[in-house]
């Protein structure tokens, strides 16, 4: 469209992105990025484009969101409290709805307190923009989630990055921030673009010795890694070292919502400061009813965790013997990272996954690390051993197709 004034069109910024997608469409391939569920038959299975198709990319980890309690509970909340709270949490959004997740989080993580945001990433944009502001400094990881990122553009710290998973880089620009200044050190548990796991233990204890507090966002290993599923910083030890834990209610829990826990003291004023917090609406009295009967039973699904690292084992196993290139060399949790020559054929294996019926997600520049088109798997505990085998067997067949393998 022309411009009379002669003025820039705002728009031109995404011709680069606006043709990629052109030239994608242009070959032919299906958009991987406009997939329509018609009909979800269960946590693992679900008609897509008209086809029924295993799902393997959905981060509904614990397969959640068909659970009969979890169902039960957001019903039973939407006949007697309706189908929205129409306000902020300080105003007339909290029913006893939000103070029962909030409870039931603080006995998941035997944390002090709990703070219920109406998305994952508004969590990460309210607790980091709220904490760390001008004059403070912010040391995370390069490959951190756009949330984080947001959050702290948002609060206006300076922002040191310090390469993937490297300690000894991040203790560097640690020991380079002015003496008496305020200092966040952030890191994830589970990296989702490849499923790696940081090396959180030591990480903390050089973000302690250097004066800084701790932000560990477990989103993606919450309700599954650590032996109550409380995410890496469990599984590590060091869940009781960390300031703030950040996760999210629309992966393992199987529905929508974020968080942060705490034990700092001063935790609740965060209530009253955290504009993503305070301008924006509560959660529906049916999303906070599903999420405290999810988490609930969460504290008591070993057998679903050890089901699901089976999975992850098999599925890992599998796709590295049919020669894929994989994002990790064993198996770090329920993340498997495929990695394609370039964007084309990462587009054609997908769409040739999606017609043997398989969904995963492809994930591309700029979202991913070093550049790199992804076939990201994300595993389920409903999943059984006969779908992750035919899963594998899903895989070799398009890996052929679409020239691969």
């Amino acid at each position: 469209m022309s411009n009379p004034t002669g003025q820039p069109d705002l728009f031109s910024k995404f011709d680069d992105v606006i043709a990629l997608r052109e030239g994608l469409l242009a070959s032919g391939v299906e958009d991987p990025f406009s997939l329509v569920m018609e009909r979800v038959i269960s946590p693992t299975v679900a008609m897509c484009n008209g086809r029924e198709t295993i799902l393997l990319g959905t981060y509904n980890y614990m397969g959640m969101t068909f659970d009969p309690d979890v169902v039960a509970a957001g019903k039973y909340a939407l006949d007697n409290f309706g189908s929205g709270t129409t306000g902020s949490r300080v105003l007339n959004g909290t029913y006893s709805g939000h103070k029962d997740v909030e409870a039931a989080l603080r006995e998941f993580y035997a944390m002090d307190h709990a703070m219920v945001f109406s998305t994952g990433y508004q969590a990460n944009l309210g607790v980091i923009s709220t904490i760390a502001g001008k004059g403070d400094y912010i040391v995370l990881d390069i490959d951190s989630h756009a949330s984080i990122w947001d959050g702290c553009k948002l609060g206006d710290a300076e922002v040191v990055p310090f390469k993937h998973n490297d300690i000894e880089a991040m203790e560097k620009r640690l020991k380079r921030i002015p003496e008496g200044a305020g200092k966040l050190v952030i890191l994830e548990g589970v990296y989702s673009m490849l499923g790696d796991v940081a090396p959180l233990k030591e990480m903390v204890r050089i973000a302690k010795e250097n004066g800084a507090m701790v932000l560990v966002d477990e989103a993606h290993s919450m309700g599954f890694i650590g032996e109550n599923g409380r995410g890496v910083v469990e599984d590590q030890g060091i869940i009781d070292d960390v300031d703030f834990i950040i996760g999210t209610f629309s992966k393992s829990v199987g529905t929508v919502g974020g968080f942060c826990v705490s034990n700092h003291p001063k935790f609740e004023i965060l209530r009253l400061v955290c504009r993503p917090y305070v301008f924006t609406a509560s959660l529906p009295p049916s999303v906070v009813a599903t999420a405290a009967t999810s988490i609930r039973k969460l504290m008591h699904a070993g057998n679903k965790r050890a089901h699901l690292w089976e999975n992850s084992r098999t599925l890992h196993g599998g796709l590295k013997a049919l020669g894929f290139q994989l994002g990790t060399d064993e198996p770090q949790s329920a993340i498997i990272s495929v990695i394609m020559p370039d964007l084309e054929r990462g587009a054609g294996m997908w769409e040739a996954l999606l017609k043997e019926g398989l969904y995963v997600n492809l994930a591309r520049p700029p979202a991913t690390p070093a550049n790199m088109t992804l076939l990201r798997c994300s595993l389920c505990a409903e999943h059984s051993a006969e779908q992750v085998q035919t899963i594998i067997s899903m895989f070799e067949r398009a890996g052929k197709t679409a020239g691969i393998l």
